[in-house]
């Protein structure tokens, strides 16, 4: 009996010896392996940590949260991911204009297409107009640089032939779906990849979040040098905004441009 125990120990160490080297190769990082995006969220101020999985995002001009910002100088970076506009979009820009803050909108042709007016109008308050895609595929599925780099290069096009101007050469995967390759033909591409030290679950225009509980949860969580990720077909963001915008403030924030962020 103790012999056919040992034996069964035994067989067990071999196999389980075994298989550690395939979950381990597995799991490991590749260039092509996809990731979605995410960070820890923290409260009292502090900012979150970097998620190890993703260290490599930094040599390929990723960013997500602005770790040189100091403590005498206060600084959130709203940013936008507008796939359509619904009306709330107006809404948020003007409040935004009544408190003088600008941010970085990601969008879409579709934007372009269906709403322009709502693109001129962040245009002519000083937003800064960023690349979420073409089409919003699902990027960490693709591999070939020129299929890439054709979902950036057609928003480019459009936006200008349609402003005369440049799209801002910042770039955000749709749903935050990534690889390493991405990143590494993004720069390329001359874009740096921005991610985001802060969301909440605001992009269901079915199931909107409370408002208050909205207030409140993105307060919990501010925090300096702040990436904030928001939707604006969300009618909770349109109903909070000047109230964000004014609790912001008087904690002696100001609202930083990518272009600071990156340089």
């Amino acid at each position: 009996m103790k012999r056919t125990k040992k034996i069964i120990a035994i067989a067990l160490a071999v196999a389980i010896a075994v298989a550690l080297p395939i979950i381990a190769t597995a799991s490991s990082h590749t260039e092509t392996k996809p990731y979605n995006w995410y960070i820890r969220k923290v409260e009292d101020g502090k900012q979150p940590p970097d998620c190890p999985e993703f260290k490599f995002i930094h040599k390929h001009d990723g960013i997500s949260i602005d770790r040189n910002a100091k403590d005498g100088d206060k600084v959130i970076y709203l940013t936008f991911d507008l796939g359509y506009d619904n009306g709330n979009s107006a809404s948020i820009l003007e409040t935004m204009k009544k408190h003088n803050a600008t941010g970085a909108w990601f969008i879409l042709d579709n934007v372009i297409n269906r709403n322009f007016d709502i693109v001129q109008r962040m245009i002519d308050d000083g937003h800064e107009v960023c690349n979420h895609t073409a089409r919003h595929p699902d990027m960490a599925k693709i591999t070939d640089p020129e299929i890439f780099a054709e979902q950036l290069t057609a928003l480019e096009k459009l936006y200008e032939e349609k402003t005369g101007q440049s799209l801002s050469k910042f770039y955000r995967p749709p749903s935050g779906s990534f690889t390493e390759l991405n990143l590494r033909h993004a720069k390329d591409l001359g874009y740096k990849t921005v991610f985001w030290s802060m969301a909440y679950a605001d992009w269901d225009n079915n199931k909107q979040p409370c408002p208050e509980e909205s207030y409140q949860r993105i307060m919990k969580h501010t925090h300096n040098g702040m990436v904030l990720l928001l939707h604006p077909t969300s009618a909770t963001n349109a109903a909070i905004m000047d109230r964000l915008l004014t609790s912001w403030t008087e904690q002696g924030y100001r609202f930083g441009s990518l272009e600071e962020l990156c340089q």
